[in-house]
């Protein structure tokens, strides 16, 4: 199509020229950010191994297997070839039998035992309790049942991860601490989201004695001690999963009020505030529909920062054992256990350190990247 002056022009379809919505160039400024990409994905990630990852792996989080404590991290299966012949041995002690052969021939194991008068087959089940051997079975009996021949099956384990100084497996105990400190952390930011949102937002918008009053709150709220708070509410309500990202997203929410408060009272000074006041909205819908919504930035980035700082509240918690306790455990509960066994099992410390400090890496960047993505002036 032309125009009256024989140049070229060109229709652009409506649906091709429609603007986008500030949420939309949030988004795509967020997905240019490659840091912030990159920790949602490493955060993805670790999620799936912590929630989904129990379900992969042979072994639970409070399995004991007393022949393999303190194992270090190790690609190779256990037991090892050249351990079979000792591990088996001690078996027949405890069986009180004499062991006479012993072959092992890839995963199958074959064995005689004797003793001075016949030997009851049950015997066998010594055989069974022992981590490396399985479905052990009499095949033969010669000298009047004093000399029995049996054949079974060797249990291969994997510990990439290694034990702890119970015999459970590190990679199943670091999972279920995953779990708890996500959920723990994302509950517990969430509470302290929602009280401290609504509270500092009332407080900064009606100002006046009402701001004075609720600031005044908030600092008595500050003197009092924490321990002191969580060994109240333990008392009275009794120790349990819930009542720790309550207890933590209660004190929690103190830090998001003054924030909130801060942005509101830069906010109800503005021009849109002035026009929803002339158009007769109500203190209450000016602040769900104005106020609350300007200050999600802040926020937002502010909630990436809560989320490592209650995973380490948690773990100090239980370290006074007023949080999770045995056989659950957490991130934190795992490295306050593995600080104490760092010089002669290592790895009890380095991969729950491993797993935390990408996480609050990735959190980190997020939150960097949630900033340049909702407030692009601030960079």
């Amino acid at each position: 199509m032309t125009d009256l002056s024989g140049i070229p022009t060109t229709i652009i379809p409506p649906e091709e020229s429609k603007g986008r919505s500030l949420f939309q160039l949030a988004v795509i400024r967020f997905r240019r950010n490659y840091a912030a990409m990159a920790g949602c994905v490493v955060l993805l990630l670790i999620t799936l191994f912590s929630f989904f990852g129990p379900y992969v792996i042979s072994h639970k989080y409070d399995e004991v297997f007393p022949s393999y404590v303190n194992v270090p991290p190790s690609l190779e299966p256990l037991p090892r070839a050249d351990t079979l012949g000792d591990v088996m041995k001690g078996v027949a002690d405890r069986a009180r039998v004499e062991l006479r052969e012993f072959a092992v021939d890839g995963n199958t194991f074959t064995a005689t035992i004797h003793a001075d008068k016949a030997i009851d087959p049950r015997s066998t089940r010594y055989f069974d309790r022992a981590n490396e051997f399985d479905n052990t079975q009499v095949t033969a009996t010669e000298e009047d049942g004093k000399t029995l021949k049996l054949t079974g099956d060797v249990k291969r384990e994997y510990f990439l991860f290694g034990t702890d100084q119970n015999g459970r497996d590190l990679m199943a105990r670091v999972m279920l601490g995953g779990q708890i400190s996500l959920t723990i952390g994302c509950l517990a930011s969430l509470v302290s989201l929602f009280i401290g949102v609504i509270y500092g937002a009332i407080s900064g918008y009606l100002g006046g004695r009402v701001d004075n009053v609720m600031m005044r709150l908030i600092e008595i709220l500050y003197s009092l001690p924490f321990v002191f708070l969580v060994v109240v509410l333990v008392v009275f309500f009794g120790r349990s999963f819930i009542l720790i990202f309550l207890v933590i997203g209660a004190v929690e929410w103190l830090d998001m009020a003054r924030i909130v408060r801060g942005q509101t009272l830069a906010l109800k000074r503005r021009e849109f505030i002035g026009a929803a006041q002339a158009l007769g909205l109500t203190d209450w819908q000016i602040i769900r529909r104005h106020i609350i919504p300007n200050t999600i930035g802040p926020v937002v980035i502010f909630v990436t920062v809560v989320v490592p700082k209650v995973i380490l509240l948690e773990s100090f918690l239980s370290f006074l054992g007023l949080g999770v306790q045995e056989p659950l455990t957490s991130w934190g509960a795992l490295i306050s256990a593995g600080a104490d066994k760092m010089q002669s099992s290592p790895w009890y410390l380095i991969f729950p350190a491993i797993f935390f400090v990408v996480t609050l890496f990735s959190l980190n960047f997020i939150g960097d990247g949630l900033r340049d993505a909702l407030d692009p002036k601030d960079r």
